[in-house]
């Protein structure tokens, strides 16, 4: 250590000793040229150097005292940034400064991966629990399924009444429905993951906006059947620029949500102005949970009582939306319903006729 710190230190100190060295030189030559006797000239200028000998090598004492400080208090800067000592020169506190700041950010980052941490393992320990409710149910349907298979004797039996039997024992359509819960799930699960960084995936191009909620309908077509809830979808004759894969996923959580708390009614898709509407008659969201219902992890009194939310689909949802430059506001009318409403940010439409006489507005 200490080699390196004379050879560091000469570095530093480079300058200063050539102007020195070349001072004494110069007077001594001038001394010389004056008919100063040779013997005073030697002596002053080996007093000089003595003398500079003593500076630099206090002046080096003090550098590696530092030094060795540093080097000792390097593990306890990373706990601590104000352990470094104080500073010699304002070039030094510069250095010390920039140190501080990338000290604090290093804290920050630190900071917000734990948090992020354990936000993931938050929701995947409640996604994991979430999803046992539909794999349970299916093992149920299956064993019961394999029970009659195994009781029932098919000796005697007639081939006609054995498969009319076994299509009025086996609940393919239950199962069905819990196979699609847990893609739900695990759809819900990847998506999670790819929201912070969704923006080297999207492709923005120009859809129909009847066609992107069509597709969301018919996914869950069978929900509505089974929950004897009726659809009512106006198409609108918009276009949007816009990602399809990532829109359509945040159609999905709304009407996904609409399902979830309407027992009985309609779900109503339409056009209000420049807004895509998103209204159905269930249980409505409490005036108090209105402001918080795009925060992470927030489940509000309904989610609480229910023990179905995750407190994740809303925030994906402004996330994806805020990328997408939409706007998302919900209203509720108390226990009577609540409105998802979608507004372009800027919005600005233009409408093209064709020759046949009919036309279209693009939303953009």
């Amino acid at each position: 250590m200490i080699k390196e710190s004379i050879f560091s230190f000469l570095k530093i100190r480079k300058m200063p000793i050539i102007i020195f060295t070349g001072i004494v030189v110069i007077f001594g030559i001038l001394f010389y040229l004056y008919d100063i006797p040779f013997d005073a000239i030697i002596y002053g200028c080996e007093l000089s150097f003595v003398w500079c000998a003593v500076c630099l090598f206090i002046d080096f004492y003090k550098y590696y005292k530092r030094h060795k400080l540093l080097h000792i208090n390097r593990e306890q800067f990373f706990d601590d940034a104000e352990q470094l000592p104080e500073h010699m020169d304002i070039i030094e506190y510069d250095y010390q400064e920039l140190a501080k700041e990338l000290y604090q950010a290093k804290q920050e980052l630190i900071s917000k991966n734990r948090i992020a941490k354990k936000e993931l393992l938050d929701y995947y320990g409640m996604w994991v629990h979430q999803i046992k409710t539909p794999i349970a149910a299916l093992d149920i349907l299956l064993q019961n399924t394999e029970q009659f298979l195994y009781e029932e004797d098919i000796v005697n039996s007639r081939i006609n009444k054995r498969l009319e039997i076994i299509q009025e024992s086996i609940p393919v359509s239950d199962m069905k429905m819990e196979l699609f819960k847990i893609e739900q799930y695990v759809e819900m699960a990847l998506n999670y993951l790819r929201v912070e960084d969704i923006s080297s995936d999207l492709s923005f191009k120009q859809y129909a906006v009847d066609d992107m909620v069509r597709q969301v309908i018919r996914k869950y077509a069978k929900i509505f059947i089974s929950k004897k809830i009726k659809m009512n979808f106006k198409p609108t004759g918009r276009y949007i620029v816009t990602d399809d894969k990532w829109f359509v996923f945040v159609l999905e959580q709304f009407i996904s949500n609409a399902l979830k708390y309407t027992k009985k009614g309609q779900i109503s898709i339409y056009m209000k102005e420049k807004s895509l509407v998103i209204e159905d008659t269930g249980i409505g969201i409490p005036a108090e949970d209105l402001p918080r219902i795009f925060e992470k992890g927030f489940t509000g009194y309904n989610g609480r009582e229910n023990k179905k939310s995750t407190g994740i689909g809303l925030y994906l949802c402004k996330n994806i939306m805020d990328k997408l430059q939409w706007n998302i506001t919900v209203d509720s009318e108390g226990e009577a319903e609540q409105r998802y409403i979608l507004q372009k940010c800027k919005v600005r439409t233009e409408s093209v006729r064709y020759f046949d006489g009919s036309s279209c507005t693009f939303f953009l």
